[in-house]
């Protein structure tokens, strides 16, 4: 059994683990209410498009254009979202596991690794990457802690150039998306061949109201805001003669389709890093449950030796009181 100073000892380094483990919740939180924010304000822009794409999809559902032809693959370009830094639970893992599974994927269908680019968002990516001896495109670290739109529009643009070039044949992300600060849903999505009608109709749920994490309390407010956010779903109609299109309805097409792609990346960017406050907030507010628990423990552990040592002294006192 250990000595009431090696305990004490121990009750000491649990305490200050759990006022570091606590710091650092209260910044993931703090960071993750700025990450909904940004998320927040790129709504309204994200909204406006897919209304308009959808009016355009719903007049010409079969139309063809640069973007969304499907090709023969033989090479291939992964955008991934990771993190620079550690202590976010398995956020980084599964990211890094999909990655792979990816990969397999592709080598399973003859494709070489010298055929596979990956544009590396995080420093995790960027290390796995290197250690796998693939090829990088390209690493941006700074976007991964600060998502930046006009950094997003450069790297979506050298990769429609390489598309339209027929440098690469398919393009897909690989993301965290933000449902709520409880939920984080592991995406793999392509990019390219874009396929409009999918996008256009995929889940982009986002509770960006709370910090919350716990299931529970996620069920309780998903449950209570039901009534206050039921809406219907917007009735998208063709477009018709109120409408004058110049030059003509595919080469407007044409033109708005790089503006979704650079959205894409935005959003994916926006959405991973929102994930990973969440989850560094949910691993270090596991983390200092498990030290009170821990430091409850302890603190029996040391009444208990305590009481015990106390009663030895007394018993040894009466002993000694009776002998003589």
């Amino acid at each position: 059994m250990p000595s009431l100073k090696e305990i004490k000892k121990r009750i000491a380094s649990v305490n200050s683990t759990r006022k570091i483990t606590s710091a650092m919740k209260m910044v993931a939180s703090s960071k993750l209410h700025h990450a909904q924010v940004a998320i927040e304000n790129m709504l309204p822009y994200e909204r406006l498009l897919e209304h308009i794409l959808k009016s355009f999809l719903v007049s010409m559902p079969d139309i063809k254009t640069p973007f969304n032809t499907d090709r023969p693959v033989k090479r291939v370009a992964l955008l991934v979202f990771a993190s620079n830094s550690s202590l976010c639970g398995g956020f980084n893992n599964n990211i890094l596991r999909m990655m792979q599974n990816t990969i397999k994927e592709y080598q399973d269908m003859g494709i070489s690794k010298d055929n596979i680019l990956i544009y590396s968002f995080g420093r995790k990516v960027a290390e796995k990457a290197k250690k796998m001896g693939l090829t990088s495109a390209g690493t941006f670290l700074e976007l991964a802690d600060k998502p930046h739109s006009e950094d997003c529009y450069k790297i979506a643009v050298e990769i429609e150039k390489l598309w339209l070039d027929g440098e690469i044949d398919k393009v897909e992300l690989i993301y965290h998306h933000f449902k709520s600060a409880g939920s984080q849903i592991l995406t793999r999505k392509t990019y390219l061949p874009i396929d409009l009608e999918e996008e256009l109709h995929s889940d982009h749920e986002r509770d960006l109201t709370s910090n919350i994490a716990t299931k529970k309390a996620q069920d309780y407010l998903k449950k209570h805001s039901k009534n206050s956010n039921n809406k219907e779903d917007e009735e998208i109609l063709p477009l018709n003669d109120n409408f004058i299109i110049e030059p003509d309805l595919k080469t407007v097409l044409t033109s708005l389709i790089p503006k979704l792609l650079h959205l894409l990346i935005y959003t994916a960017l926006l959405d991973s890093n929102a994930s990973e406050h969440a989850a560094r907030m949910v691993a270090m507010q596991t983390a200092t449950d498990n030290a009170d628990e821990l430091l409850r423990a302890l603190n029996l552990q040391y009444n208990k030796s305590r009481q015990a040592a106390i009663t030895s002294e007394l018993l040894d006192i009466v002993g000694g009181t009776v002998n003589n």
